[in-house]
């Protein structure tokens, strides 16, 4: 049976942020989004992706990122064969104006095309109930209602915000079970949370389902200057290979709000679903451990991990790296290989202020992890000093880096598995396992995997300055500006 554009639901997938609280394992430069946390195989942009597969419900979703993200985001849908529309923000400007230049994205094809906000970093257990949950609140969406989905509670949670519902919407949409909201509430302390949950209020989920000129109509009373920003964005954004890059000047004016504060807070036009499937926005690695599978002592274990005597913890080892536990309870260990955290369970939302302190101390482990991905590939810090640094690079097939020259370092580059194609000064070389060769500094060079396996080689820097700045780029396939 075909089913017609206009009746699908439209997602759009908001992959924005970089999940501090989940530190180490989650940083700026590769965020919990990315990261299998609640799943071993997959992370929970590619589940999120993977939940918007029924064709005869959604149309193709579009993606809302940070440039810094795009090749990652782009990899990660080819792996679990999703293909998307990818948009790229210059900056962070919170929720609104990423709703407001979906909104105007989805309008361009149709008006009232239904346009469904979802988090990249929410684990959702269960696919059917979700997407059923998701056409039940399409029903009173289309009767111009701002729907979002309200979870029911399992416990007095004091991490999420809640939602008071008030009387049953009319028609169809009451039928289906929705109601129109009486409040929305901050994050609760716990006596509070627990007097919300009697009084039968729910979670607020943070999935949005609307009209798209409905949206638009309560932006334009409530918040202008976002989307006057957003179809500035929009209008003078370029293509850049698979890429829709909105403009950094206009984007820029967004004032920063949520679309909690600048609608939902404030329209006469909301609704809300209750729904029961299970679901949480790993905030912390707390809420990670509620989520995840446990022993009969109630630890959950990832990785190379083992524990003794050691009850309801979550141990989670990244890498090679063995991480115990002897003799403790309700405690989160994670280890990486360059960062270690050791906290109780219920201090694990201060792991955000942790960082902050890391990164005004100037600790570089902040925000990058070891392992660096790029466009081309990946490379992984295993050696630094005064004047040297030692790196392991892998390109993928087809994967070329940029051209480029150092001012203050010269290379050597030894392949240890594939043939690497290099280029110095114009000069092309193809170098083979156990081969090596050098790279003075000043040289344009550049290096490409021509072949079909992975390329890795070990790369020593040596020079008065070995940081990832002393990049001139000349030319780059990828589009990147020089670093």
């Amino acid at each position: 049976m075909t089913v017609s554009e206009g009746s699908l639901i439209h997602p759009v997938i908001l992959c924005g942020g970089s999940g501090t609280r989940l530190w180490p394992a989650s940083r700026e430069s590769f965020p919990k989004q990315f990261i299998p946390l609640a799943e071993a195989d997959r992370s929970s942009f590619q589940a999120t992706a993977l939940r918007l597969t029924d064709a005869t419900v959604f149309a193709r979703p579009a993606i809302i990122t940070a440039q810094e993200a795009r090749f990652t985001v782009g990899e990660q849908l080819a792996q679990v064969g999703v293909a998307a529309d990818i948009l790229l923000e210059p900056q962070r400007r919170d929720s609104a104006a990423a709703v407001a230049v979906a909104a105007l994205n989805a309008a361009r094809r149709d008006p009232e095309a239904l346009v469904l906000i979802l988090a990249a970093d929410h684990v959702v257990g269960d696919t059917p109930a979700f997407v059923a949950a998701a056409r039940a609140a399409a029903v009173a969406a289309r009767d111009g209602c701002i729907m979002t989905l309200g979870i029911t509670p399992t416990a007095p949670a004091t991490a999420y915000g809640y939602i008071q519902m008030g009387d049953p919407l009319p028609g169809a949409a009451g039928a289906s079970g929705a109601h129109a909201i009486a409040r929305f509430l901050e994050k609760p302390d716990a006596p509070r949370a627990e007097g919300l949950i009697a009084e039968g209020a729910l979670w607020n989920s943070g999935y949005f389902l609307f009209r798209a000129d409905v949206m638009l109509d309560e932006l334009r009373a409530h918040a202008p200057a976002v989307l006057d920003a957003a179809e500035q964005a929009l209008a003078q954004a370029s293509r850049d290979l698979d890429f829709v890059r909105l403009d950094p000047a206009a984007f820029a004016q967004a004032p920063k709000i949520s679309i909690d504060y600048a609608v939902m807070e404030r329209t006469r036009r909301s609704g809300v679903l209750p729904v029961r499937f299970p679901w949480s926005d790993i905030g912390t690695w707390g809420a990670l451990w509620e989520v995840s599978d446990r022993d009969g002592a109630g630890n959950a274990l990832r990785g190379r991990a083992a524990v003794r005597d050691t009850r309801n913890s979550l141990v989670h080892s990244s890498g090679d790296i063995l991480t115990t536990v002897v003799g403790l309870d309700d405690v989160v260990v994670v280890t990486t290989p360059d960062a270690v955290l050791v906290t109780s369970r219920e201090a694990g939302s201060e792991v955000k202020a942790l960082v902050e302190d890391l990164r005004a101390r100037g600790e570089p482990e902040a925000d990058a992890h070891r392992l660096m991905y790029r466009p081309w590939g990946s490379y992984q810090r295993i050696d630094i000093g005064a004047r040297f640094q030692v790196k392991r690079i892998t390109v993928k097939p087809d994967g070329r880096l940029s051209l480029q020259k150092h001012y203050h370092r010269a290379e050597h580059w030894v392949v240890v598995r594939g043939t690497a194609e290099v280029t110095v000064d114009g000069a092309v070389t193809l170098v083979h396992e156990n081969e090596a060769i050098y790279l003075p500094i000043g040289c344009v060079h550049r290096l490409a995997n021509p072949g079909k396996i992975p390329l890795e080689l070990i790369e020593v820097q040596v020079g008065s300055y070995t940081g990832e700045d002393d990049i001139v780029r000349i030319e780059d396939v990828y589009g990147r500006d020089n670093a």
